[in-house]
């Protein structure tokens, strides 16, 4: 069934997966990445992502394609060889430095998801965190939790909320999901409660930034 076809009725039409260029040690990260790539497909929720087809994020993306759905590579041009850019996506977007690359991630999604990865991965899910918390948009933010991957960074959050570094005033909505099927209902019902005017980023803000 064509991807235009399919029946979607939640806010969300596409959302931004952040991972790693590596499989990494543990089967059970691509295993996740493969089945969620297969959840969107199925839901007629299109990917946007990094844009490569090597580790977790070609796993991702061409588990997707395997469904037939909607794929959104966003990929800096210096990155184009060394990560492989997929093929066979239904857009292919070289941007000319990491921030453009972000922005349009930020701007094409409706919502985030964190698999395991590495430091690019926490730093674009960090950066999210920071504009939420600064109330530059209210998009819903996710991390995976597969095998406990993620517990390291929840635990430095507590802490940092126990020593009030991250104020009631401050705050955000971070959701976890410990299985791959939890996270497209978590996403949808976090979307339901936001009002569509209050997940967008003005230009004028992205561009302060």
């Amino acid at each position: 069934m064509a991807m235009n076809e399919r029946e979607n009725p939640s806010k969300i039409r596409r959302i931004c997966v952040y991972c790693g260029s590596s499989p990494g040690t543990d089967p059970a990260y691509v295993t996740a990445a493969r089945a969620f790539g297969a959840i969107l497909a199925k839901n007629g929720i299109g990917l946007v992502y990094g844009g490569g087809a090597v580790g977790m994020m070609g796993e991702l993306a061409h588990a997707v394609l395997d469904q037939g759905g909607e794929v959104t590579g966003i990929i800096p041009d210096f990155l184009v060889a060394r990560e492989h850019a997929i093929k066979g996506a239904h857009g292919l977007i070289v941007t000319r430095d990491l921030h453009e690359r972000k922005r349009k991630m930020f701007e094409l999604a409706d919502a985030f998801v964190a698999l395991p990865g590495g430091v690019g991965t926490l730093e674009e899910l960090v950066e999210q965190l920071t504009w939420v918390q600064l109330g530059r948009h209210s998009k819903p933010v996710l991390i995976a939790n597969i095998e406990k991957f993620w517990d390291p960074l929840c635990a430095l959050l507590d802490h940092m909320r126990k020593l009030e570094f991250i104020r009631n005033d401050l705050g955000f909505d971070l959701l976890v999901a410990d299985k791959v099927n939890d996270i497209l209902p978590m996403l949808q019902k976090a979307a339901d409660a936001v009002p569509e005017a209050a997940k967008e980023m003005t230009p004028e803000a992205a561009d302060k930034l």
